[in-house]
């Protein structure tokens, strides 16, 4: 499978090379099942190509069925039966897959094939679901803070003995810093195109053409060596900021001093433990900040392990929540970019270009402006499974319904991250260019993150008013006069109906 990019997985342990087939597939229905961006097809489907190319070099039969082969039947469950149907096997045996609907056509195969099949457990990942379910049981509320703590501990991850290093477990609040004028900012990885990604990139134009985002450039690593390349390359030039400036935002800089490794992660060119690792090395030799290493430490074996144990925890009731439920369409604007808010533009922009958008930019913009303007839960998961390479559904669901929407009520996050225009402004350049402005609250030019924010209160009263972590706000809010909070209602009213005229 194409997130399954790694000698080291489970299902090729034991593997026989003289009489073992390995079987790697690029069907449609993975591509389309969602209308993937056409830039995480070209990167998939090349890095498939190459780790087919390494197997064969190191000695595996690997039978690979190409997207233009014309007897692809698009689909895993008909191509293993493709297989079975020219050659008798004994046994199928594969990794444990990373979304629920494969899981569930993959525990279909036994009984329809009439074969044994064989699903291993995914120990690329450093917690399992069986073992975060035993975290996670008689808690009333999850935290990932605890969690976190947990797999430090465990995997001995920036300890001195029993305790963090520096005292503290967490420095979050130093990782906040707004963007500074003249920050050099280096270049990504680029990786040159070879000939087996220019012919996807036609292939891909070719089938796919209807798909959202730009196709070139691409500059991705596609092989496990140059995913190498890009973790010592964010280690080397990029860790040493990435802590002050993660939570930032520049128009022009989508890159910041992100890692932009979560696309090797995701498909398995990188392992988690090793890059945690590499960054703990460079902290102990002088070469990064402790709040930069411990930042991105902990995306790496506290946030996402956390969501990956949510996801299998919870599915597949979780897909279906609603808390706030939010059903307005998602505006034409998150495909076309074309809106007066520059903020919403620039991300969608870059997010288009690059099959990429960083964190703050994806939960306190584009996911901000979706929980507050309430749109509609499902529309909103499948726009950022659709449209981001990284993206992968145990990964995108937690964050989106969980940390984005507060769609799960608040299973996985304490509060909703709602904010308003004065955040975006303070984290940003984006409030200098945009046609609204950010320091009014209400009229026509005000910026509509003001008004929506108060007006998403107000419509969720009753939901939110007992958290302890916005209860602050209500008070706030019933200061206000009732004309300000009629002028709210009416401002955001009239903007929401707008954007669908």
């Amino acid at each position: 499978m194409g997130d399954q990019l790694s000698k080291d997985i489970s299902s090729l342990k034991g593997c026989n090379k003289s009489e073992d087939t390995i079987l790697i597939c690029e069907v449609c229905n993975e591509a389309t099942y969602v209308k993937h961006h056409k830039k995480k097809i070209v990167f998939l489907f090349s890095a498939m190509r190459h780790f087919a190319k390494e197997l064969n070099e190191s000695g595996y039969k690997v039978s690979y069925t190409k997207i233009e082969d014309k007897h692809n039947s698009g689909f895993f469950k008909s191509e293993i039966a493709r297989a079975l149907k020219h050659q008798k096997y004994d046994q199928i045996v594969v990794t444990h897959p990373g979304e629920y609907r494969v899981e569930k056509d993959i525990k279909s195969w036994e009984t329809d094939f009439k074969i044994s099949v064989e699903i291993r457990a995914d120990d690329r990942f450093l917690c399992s679901p069986e073992d975060f379910a035993i975290w996670a049981k008689d808690r009333k509320q999850l935290r990932m803070e605890y969690f976190y703590r947990e797999m430090r501990k465990k995997y001995n991850v920036l300890m001195e003995g029993n305790q963090p290093i520096g005292g503290q477990w967490n420095y979050d609040l130093k990782n906040r810093k707004p963007p500074q004028k003249n920050l050099l900012i280096p270049e990504p990885y680029h990786n040159e195109v070879d000939n087996i990604t220019r012919d996807v990139m036609s292939l891909v134009a070719e089938h796919f053409p209807e798909h959202f985002g730009d196709l070139e450039p691409f500059y991705f690593g596609v092989t496990r060596k140059q995913a190498l390349e890009a973790l010592n390359l964010f280690i080397s030039q990029r860790l040493p900021n990435f802590g002050d400036y993660q939570d930032a935002m520049i128009e022009g800089e989508p890159w910041m001093y992100h890692s932009h490794i979560s696309f090797y992660l995701n498909c398995g060119l990188l392992l988690p433990l090793e890059c945690v690792k590499a960054v703990e090395k460079a902290y102990r030799n002088g070469k990064a900040p402790l709040n930069a290493v411990e930042g991105f430490i902990r995306q790496i074996i506290g946030w996402r392990e956390y969501v990956r144990g949510v996801y299998w925890l919870k599915m597949p009731e979780y897909a279906k929540q609603n808390f706030f439920e939010a059903k307005r369409d998602l505006p034409e604007f998150y495909w076309t970019a074309e809106t007066e808010m520059n903020c919403l533009r620039q991300c969608i922009l870059d997010t288009k270009k690059n099959a990429y958008a960083h964190h703050i930019q994806r939960l306190m913009i584009l996911g901000n402006f979706a929980l507050i303007a309430g749109l509609d839960t499902a529309q909103v998961n499948e726009w950022f499974l659709i449209v981001y390479a990284d993206a992968y559904e145990w990964v995108e669901l937690p964050n989106v319904s969980g940390m984005i929407l507060f769609a799960d009520g608040g299973y996985l996050a304490s509060k909703p991250y709602a904010a308003g225009g004065s955040y975006i402004n303070k984290m940003s350049d984006y409030c200098k260019n945009c046609n609204y402005k950010v320091s009014k609250k209400q009229g026509k030019d005000a910026c509509p993150f003001n008004y929506l924010y108060w007006d998403f209160l107000a419509r969720n009263r009753n939901k939110l008013e007992s958290n302890h972590r916005i209860s602050m706000m209500y008070k706030i809010y019933e200061r206000m006069g009732e004309d300000k909070k009629k002028a709210i209602a009416y401002d955001s009213k009239h903007f929401l109906k707008a954007i669908y005229d």
